[in-house]
Formats: structure tokens, C-alpha cells, sequence
């Protein structure tokens, strides 16, 4: 559909007449008319015509440059967006033990942060109509994606993640304490964190316990996951010893205790299968319905009439001097 942004802007069509009327009241200056040169082919016949087509280029040139500062735009078919959806925090950890690879994933043993990269990666994509953040952890917590329903972003601002990008311990008071400070924020949210841990807590501002407080307080719904090997992978180090510590600094019954006062559920994550119990658990959650919003995609036309504009101006700028040129090559200027 045809639209026109500022309609009003064709009240200045007439603004030019308007002023050479103006002008010619209110000049003063007085001429001296010649009879005999009134009549004379030479000196009216082109300057007339000239001034005939000049003065359209120029009348052609306002009205298009009209027409461009009117906005005009093509609006396409409304778009309905999604109206409801649920609000997810996910919280991964990036300590150091996520570098452990003791986590089956398609035939081969990788490390724990890959295999969450890479189940995480088809999680998001399921979340159509739902809005995500992403907060990663370790020494400290911080904000890496707010809540947003552009999941490309928070897929590939998690892809990007690396460990001991914010340190080597694990930091799981903090990641909850941030957690409620940006669903405090939200009213009308489901408000739920998805948190991705394989330690215990060991640095941070502020404890599990305290963090948890505040979460109950804020009506925040925990699902924890507990990501660790269940210690199959039994390769061994130089002097014996299993490389690999598999589930042993796993805080089972700290992230349990965090899950069930929540309202939330504990997974234990020892391989792929693990982890994606939770898509149909999240699923089962009744999304919160807001106001229907629609959009119509918009095509600017402006630069079209604005482009005609141009070339009219250059037209009338370079005529006089064809004028000129034609007059000269025929004889009748000296």
C-alpha cells in the first residue's frame, strides 16, 4: 500500500509563485523600456523561449522535491510478531574443570563446555516466540546477551565463549545473584534460569545460599544441571592416575537444593541425552501472553522524486549555456 509520511509538505507547492509575486510589489528599481527593441526577433524570440523552459525545469524541480520531502514509502502485508513466550536465563559455567573431556558426543569424548556449546546450540533454536539471555560465569558473573528474541545473537555470543574468559573458578552465587537482578526488571515474566555448572562453588561476592534467598524472594524458577562425566572415560595420566576427575567436585545436592526451593528441577547431564530432558520440561511451562503486535515492512520511495529533482537542476543549470552555444554557432552573437 502507497503512503505518504508528511502530506502537509505539498502546502508549499505555491511558496515560489508566491514569492515572485511578492518580489515584483515590492522591487523598486526603475527600468528604461526601449519600443524599437520590442519587437525585434533577435533579442526576444530566444530569451523568451529560454526563459519559458528554464522556468519549467525549475517549477518541475520544486514539485519533485516536493514529492521527496513528503516521505513517500510502500508499506507491505502487516506481520504479526509473537505474543507470547517465556523469559529464559541460561547461566554457563567457564571454569577451568569445563575443560575436562569426559562428556560422549557423537562417537568421541570432548570436553564438557563443547558438548553444552553444541546441545545448548539446537536448545536455542527451539525457542521460537520465547526471549533468551545469556550470563557466563567463573571467577565473577556477568551479562554476555540481555533478554532479547534474537536468538542468532545469544547462539553466537555462546558459541564464542571461551574458558578462563572471566577466570578458573566457579562463581554460582553470583550467576543467580545476576539472574534476579535482571528479572527484577521484568514483571511480567516467567523468569526462569537455566543454569549449566560441573563444580562447586568456590569464589564470588555473593554465596549460593544468599543468591538463593533472593531468587525465592523474586519468584525466579531454577533448573539446574549438573555437567559431568559419570567417569567411563578412564584414560590415565603419567604415573597411573585417572587425567580425568570426572563427577567428583560436582555439588549434586547444592544445585538439588537450589532447583527444588525454586520450584525447579535438578538434571544430572552425563551425556547428550541428559541435557535435552529439559527441552520437553520447559515446553510443559504455560507462556505468559502479552498485547498482539504487528508490523508492516516499509520501502522508502523518497530518493526516487529527489533523484528526478537533481537532474532537472543540472538540466536548467547547463541549458542556458547550450542556448548560448547554438546561438554562437549559427551567427547571431558577435
Amino acid at each position: 500500500m502507497f503512503e505518504i509520511s508528511w502530506p502537509w509538505v505539498f502546502l508549499a507547492l505555491p511558496l515560489p509563485y508566491l514569492l515572485k509575486r511578492f518580489n515584483k510589489r515590492t522591487a523598486n528599481i526603475p527600468t528604461l523600456r526601449i519600443p524599437s527593441f520590442e519587437h525585434n526577433p533577435l533579442l526576444t524570440g530566444h530569451n523568451e523561449q529560454k526563459a519559458q523552459t528554464v522556468s519549467m525545469l525549475y517549477w518541475l524541480f520544486w514539485i519533485c522535491l516536493c514529492c521527496a520531502f513528503s516521505n513517500p514509502k510502500w508499506l507491505g502485508e502487516p506481520i504479526s510478531l509473537p505474543n507470547e513466550g517465556r523469559d529464559i536465563m541460561l547461566a554457563v559455567d567457564l571454569s577451568g574443570s569445563m575443560k575436562e573431556q569426559d562428556m560422549e558426543y557423537q562417537g568421541q569424548y570432548v570436553d564438557r563446555l563443547t558438548m553444552v556449546k553444541a546441545v545448548l546450540k539446537n536448545f536455542i533454536e527451539q525457542r521460537q516466540g520465547d526471549r533468551l539471555g545469556l550470563i557466563l560465569f567463573a571467577d565473577t558473573a556477568f551479562l554476555q546477551t540481555p533478554l532479547t528474541r534474537d536468538l542468532n545473537t545469544v547462539s553466537q555470543m555462546l558459541a564464542e565463549s571461551q574458558i578462563g574468559l572471566v577466570g578458573r573458578a566457579t562463581a554460582i552465587g553470583d550467576a543467580l545473584g545476576l539472574s534476579v537482578k535482571r528479572f527484577s526488571q521484568k514483571k511480567d515474566s516467567n523468569r526462569i534460569l537455566v543454569l549449566l555448572t560441573d563444580g562447586q562453588n568456590t569464589a564470588g561476592n555473593l554465596t549460593p545460599e544468599e543468591a538463593l534467598l533472593l531468587a525465592r524472594e523474586e519468584g525466579i524458577k531454577v533448573y539446574t544441571i549438573g555437567v559431568a562425566g559419570d567417569g567411563s572415560n578412564n584414560r590415565f595420566g603419567l604415573f597411573g592416575m585417572n587425567a580425568l576427575s570426572s563427577s567428583s567436585s560436582l555439588d549434586e545436592k547444592l544445585l538439588t537444593d537450589i532447583a527444588e526451593q525454586t520450584g525447579g528441577l535438578y538434571f544430572r547431564a552425563k551425556n547428550v541425552a541428559g541435557l535435552q530432558r529439559i527441552y520437553q520440561e520447559l515446553d510443559t511451562l504455560e507462556p505468559i501472553a502479552s498485547d498482539v503486535q504487528t508490523f508492516r515492512p516499509q520501502n522508502a520511495l523518497f530518493y526516487y522524486p529527489l533523484l528526478v529533482a537533481l537532474f532537472l537542476l543540472l538540466v536548467a543549470a547547463i541549458k542556458p549555456w547550450f542556448y548560448y552555444k547554438k546561438s554562437s554557432l549559427n551567427g547571431e552573437y558577435p
